[in-house]
């Protein structure tokens, strides 16, 4: 099979070819480890509460390099919506990311006000990979490119 036959087939429609994506994710996992290290020296309680998305009324956006990632992780399968309206991706304990390797790149800057760490969280460095997430996202799909809410990429899925 050439590299661009993908593009033929019926279910991977709309998505550029493979290899582009294998390309996107090596890179997003790049960006990824960028901003663990930068919040390596911050904790979080991990009590699972950011994940109440109903609860916080907050749910991250993901590029779609994001959201490819976290279909490969999960073999293109979604979990269904939990009742407690929390992350579908959370646990059955509702307090551990199922995902948390290819957690978004939101859910990785503790968008939480109980995160303890030195005084000032690396917002700069965040800003600048969050830039450089967006540009990521425009090379792989140009047309396609803007952040969308995880419950509009759900909802891709179990429509």
């Amino acid at each position: 099979m050439r590299p661009d036959d993908d593009e033929r087939d019926p279910k991977t429609s709309g998505l550029p070819p493979r290899h582009r994506v294998r390309a996107a994710l090596a890179a997003l996992r790049a960006l990824y480890r960028k901003a663990d290290a930068a919040y390596a020296p911050f904790s979080c309680p991990a009590s699972g509460e950011c994940c109440q998305l109903s609860v916080t009324r907050r749910e991250p956006w993901l590029y779609l390099p994001e959201w490819l990632a976290l279909m490969e992780r999960t073999g293109g399968t979604v979990p269904p919506p939990r009742a407690d309206g929390g992350c579908p991706f959370l646990d059955a304990s509702g307090r551990r990311c199922s995902v948390y390797a290819n957690r978004p790149f939101g859910c990785r800057t503790f968008f939480c006000a109980r995160v303890r760490g030195p005084a000032r969280e690396p917002i700069e460095q965040m800003a600048a990979l969050s830039r450089q997430l967006r540009v990521l996202a425009e090379s792989l799909a140009p047309d396609d490119a803007a952040p969308q809410p995880l419950s509009a990429w759900v909802a891709r899925i179990l429509i």
